[in-house]
């Protein structure tokens, strides 16, 4: 039995389906691609910093072009490369904040996020490389973190208060003011010069930033037995029924005895003494002098005289006052 011949066309069609398929652009971009390492909390430090010692540094021209990629084109995995070659640089400036009492692992994060900003808004034709750029954004991204991670209260809300909370360490090394407890006086007048900022300030820093915050809900044993916390021996400073009652009985009696006294003043004077010394915006001389056609002078004759009356209803209606109240107490 003879074999029918197979075409050209027949074998050309089944070596094509056989042959493995080329990856595409899409596919080659993807496997080229590495994960960037992150810090996980099982993860140590010194691991995290090898891995990221594997991605290369960029030249200057590889990087400009990568920048002129992601800026025209949003392509990723150009935006990757430049973002993995700066990890180092995050690294090392998160070490610059390890002072602070929280885990460094977190501040590298936050300090990458920063870097993916500068990335995101990098503009290679500016010149610039992108570690210049790309520190302040690193730093803004760590230090708002220790701002917002550091203190149950806010600090921090000028840059001011910023600058005087990352460099007061820093500055009291530098006039060796170790000491424990609130700063001498020459040392807060000189930091305070230093830094730009109050004495008052340095002096409201350094005590927040001598032990940190406790919550007012903690107990007030360690133990915890007795159910008590630190809320529960605060003192209200704030006056009670009792004390407002009785203001507001005296700020009602006073208005009566003026309002009374003041029936004692003809009507130009109560007007003239009224705009003069009862307004929260007082009328001039002036004012009163075209008001009434006089002079200046006789509208200060008038409401010096209107106020000196004034005062004599006030002390006879006091006096009054206080011999009713004593008749009161001795009839009881």
């Amino acid at each position: 039995m003879s074999k029918t011949p197979t075409s050209t066309a027949t074998k050309k069609a089944a070596a094509k389906k056989a042959a493995p398929k080329a990856p595409t652009k899409k596919a080659t971009s993807s496997s080229a691609k590495s994960i960037m390492p992150a810090m996980t909390p099982e993860g140590s430090l010194s691991k995290y910093l090898q891995e990221i010692r594997k991605f290369p540094m960029l030249e200057p021209q590889e990087e400009y072009m990568l920048g002129k990629r992601w800026k025209e084109h949003e392509d990723s995995e150009a935006a990757h490369r430049m973002v993995t070659s700066h990890l180092r640089l995050v690294a090392k400036i998160a070490m610059g904040y390890r002072g602070y009492g929280l885990p460094i692992g977190e501040v590298i994060s936050e300090g990458n996020v920063g870097l993916m900003q500068a990335v995101k808004r990098f503009e290679p034709e500016k010149g610039f490389r992108l570690a210049t750029y790309a520190m302040w954004w690193i730093r803004a991204s760590i230090q708002e973190y220790i701002l917002r991670s550091w203190s149950l209260v806010k600090i921090g809300t000028t840059a001011a208060q910023k600058k005087l909370f990352f460099n007061l360490r820093k500055v009291k090394g530098q006039l060796k003011a170790f000491e424990e407890g609130d700063l001498h006086p020459e040392t807060v007048s000189e930091i305070s010069t230093r830094l730009g900022v109050t004495e008052t300030e340095v002096i409201t820093m350094n005590r927040r930033m001598s032990g940190p915050d406790n919550s007012l809900n903690a107990p007030l044993r360690h133990d915890g037995e007795d159910g008590e916390e630190w809320q529960d021996w605060l003192v209200d400073e704030s006056a009670d029924q009792e004390v407002e009652l009785g203001d507001q009985e005296e700020l009602n009696q006073r208005r009566d005895m003026l309002a009374l006294a003041m029936q004692e003043l003809n009507e130009r004077e109560m007007d003239i003494l009224t705009e003069r010394r009862l307004k929260d915006s007082p009328s001039t001389l002036e004012q009163l002098s075209q008001k009434y056609s006089i002079s200046r002078e006789r509208v200060r004759q008038i409401e010096v005289r209107a106020f000196e009356k004034l005062q004599k209803a006030m002390h006879k209606a006091m006096q009054s006052q206080q011999i009713d109240h004593r008749e009161a107490l001795e009839a009881m």
